[in-house]
């Protein structure tokens, strides 16, 4: 037995109630072991129920290199914190011969900004910063102000209730416009800072993949070294780089320096002039809005960006002019220094695009902004990855042809499919509803309801209705309500923290909601014996970054962008039903074409492999048969 999974099984030992032998996950553990000794990199499809996080972990911890683990969704980064690394810090010591140093990270603006909440809070000139706050937002920010005297990490995720966002951008501040510790009075006892020294020293930091892209974008400067990444939820990596990688700019951002600049000069001019640019920046994004725009930008957008350019050196030059006396006031002048900078780095980077990336426009109506992406995340990822450090991507879905879209040299790199511990074939049906009409034909969305309406029935309610649209699960909440004896949840209701917990505390409710929920939502047992899917969740065909990677791919454009997507998306819905070893229920995909189409082997085989069936008989009689 490997040193890796000795240590695995010595720490899996000390779980509440012994623990179990997984051989998918020691031969995970085993796998990553191998990775970290010889440099190269490793991608894992774990299923659910394999335990991957202690399978990385301990090997991971036995390195002895600093290690970043970076996940996708908050769920997942709240059971490394709350419940793996806590329950590993105490388990690990005898193997190590020491206590496993970890810690959580995140962005700058997740801590209250004491300098700011100083500003904020403090009389100057004879009248208090919150005077300029509706009277809701300053009792909140005092609330604030009495917790953030307590705290110890002053991280807004441990409040126990939820500020306004004009209240916490009125204590925070973004890396865009923080000075640094040693330019900030306050710049010692700051919670972000103090939360990158323990990073710092850390044995294992966890960060979300999009501080980690941040990181990467950065060249290192926010997480600092370190010999080994685990990106976790990998199936998302692409798309995550993406963004980050890539820029987003609106009129807003402008109107918001603006607010900035306010509290410091004293040139109504100039910050009209710039709020005004802000507007007519829009005013042009509006006119192309969804709209894919050419590479370099149309006239229109660029002598829009140009003219906000011009007016934001304006407003650098105003700003290094003055000498504030004050120390607060020295501090608003620096984050308006810091913001504008990085306005105006963004403005740059629009007007000197390359042929390699895609830019379109998107949001509401009131607020478009200008979106540009990277369409091959690839060089980007090995630039400041693969090149420079040891990988491992895991997930309980890798999508086909992943290594290869996100960069990863084909002559370092192993994959490995460990499975999934669960008896998937006596736990539950994958039911296709073959009767249904295509979904995309007008008699379908009235036929899906009443399909919906006789499995909800058998199922005793406990069912989690996902839909591709919020159009779709809208229209299905309302025809299904007046129908059903149970209570209907629709995401659209509550947040999602409420929503799940409403969902799980009502044994016998439905949850309808969109891709949103997809993923990390975690149900088990008697709450969710049914899970629907409306139809097989293909990308929009209008996706501006879809569609140049599809021109890209040519003639194999469905093959490898569309349908290694779809099936992802497709086996993390299905992954919410079974949870444990003692869930049952059934997976239905009230989609006909997941039986008939020509691709749909290629879905099939990225679902869990549940026993299959066309029968809606058979789901009904197994269903009820679960009391």
């Amino acid at each position: 037995m490997s040193e890796a999974a000795d240590a695995l099984r010595r720490v899996t030992a000390a779980l509440p109630g012994g623990g179990e032998t997984r051989t998918g996950q020691e031969a995970m553990a085993e796998a990553v072991a191998e990775a970290l000794a010889t440099g190269r990199h490793l991608v894992v499809q774990a299923g659910t129920g394999t335990g991957k996080t202690l399978a990385y972990l301990v090997p991971a911890a036995l390195h002895g290199g600093r290690v970043v683990v970076s996940t996708t969704t908050k769920a997942l980064q709240d059971q490394l914190a709350t419940k793996d690394l806590p329950f590993l810090e105490e388990a690990a010591a005898p193997l190590l011969g020491r206590p496993l140093a970890w810690a959580v990270l995140k962005g700058r603006s997740n801590y209250v900004c004491l300098q700011r909440l100083r500003e904020a809070t403090v009389e100057q000139d004879g009248r208090l910063e919150l005077d300029d706050l509706a009277p809701i937002h300053r009792e909140q920010v005092r609330r604030i102000a009495r917790w953030a005297a307590t705290s110890a990490t002053g991280d807004q995720a441990e409040l126990d209730w939820s500020p306004s966002a004009t209240a916490w951008e009125a204590v925070s501040v973004t890396s865009e416009q923080c000075p640094g510790a040693t330019r900030c009075p306050l710049g010692d006892p700051c919670f972000a800072e103090a939360a990158r020294r323990r990073a710092a020293e850390a044995d294992v930091v966890v960060v979300n993949t999009h501080l980690y892209g941040l990181d990467v974008a950065a060249g290192g400067m926010v997480l600092g070294d370190h010999d080994v990444v685990v990106l976790d939820e990998a199936h998302a990596l692409e798309d995550t780089i993406a963004s980050t990688a890539g820029l987003a700019f609106s009129g807003g951002r402008l109107a918001h320096l603006a607010g900035l600049a306010r509290r410091i000069l004293d040139d109504d001019r100039l910050l009209v002039d710039l709020a005004a640019a802000g507007d007519d920046l829009a005013g042009a994004l509006r006119r192309r809005h969804d709209e894919r725009l050419s590479i370099p930008l149309p006239d229109d957008v660029l002598d829009a960006l140009a003219a906000s350019r011009r007016t934001l050196g304006r407003l650098l030059d105003a700003l290094r002019a003055i000498d504030p006396p004050v120390v607060d006031a020295q501090q608003r002048k620096i984050r308006a220094q810091k913001a504008a900078t990085s306005v105006a780095d963004d403005l740059d980077r629009a007007t000197t695009l390359d042929d390699g990336v895609v830019a379109w426009v998107e949001g509401p109506d009131h607020a478009p902004r200008l979106v540009v992406a990277p369409i091959d995340v690839g060089p980007v990822l090995a630039a400041g990855v693969w090149d420079k450090r040891t990988a491992v991507l895991t997930s309980a879905t890798i999508p086909t042809g992943l290594p290869a879209r996100v960069g990863l040299p084909a002559d370092r790199v192993d994959e490995l499919d460990v499975g999934s511990p669960f008896d998937f074939e006596a736990a539950g049906l994958l039911y296709c509803a073959t009767h249904l009409p295509d979904p995309r034909r007008p008699e379908a969305p009235a036929a899906l309801h009443d399909e919906l309406e006789a499995l909800i029935l058998a199922a005793g309610g406990r069912t989690l209705a996902l839909f591709t649209s919020w159009k779709a699960m809208r229209t299905a909440a309302e025809a299904l309500r007046p129908r059903l004896a149970y209570r209907v949840l629709s995401q659209d209701e509550l947040p999602k923290p409420a929503l799940i917990a409403a969902f799980t505390a009502d044994e016998t409710s439905c949850l309808f909601a969109t891709a949103g929920l997809f993923q990390g939502i975690d149900v088990p047992g008697d709450a969710l014996r049914l899970v629907t899917v409306d139809r097989i969740p293909f990308p929009r065909p209008d996706d501006p970054l879809l569609q140049a990677r599809r021109e890209r791919a040519g003639a194999d454009a469905f093959r490898l962008v569309d349908l290694p997507r779809a099936a992802t998306l497709l086996a993390q819905a299905a992954g919410r039903l079974i949870r444990s070893s003692t869930d049952r229920g059934v997976v239905a995909v009230l989609d006909p074409r997941l039986a008939t189409a020509g691709y749909r082997w290629d879905v099939v085989r990225a679902l869990p492999p549940l026993r299959r069936t066309r029968h809606r008989s058979e789901v009904e009689a197994f269903l009820r048969s679960l009391g």
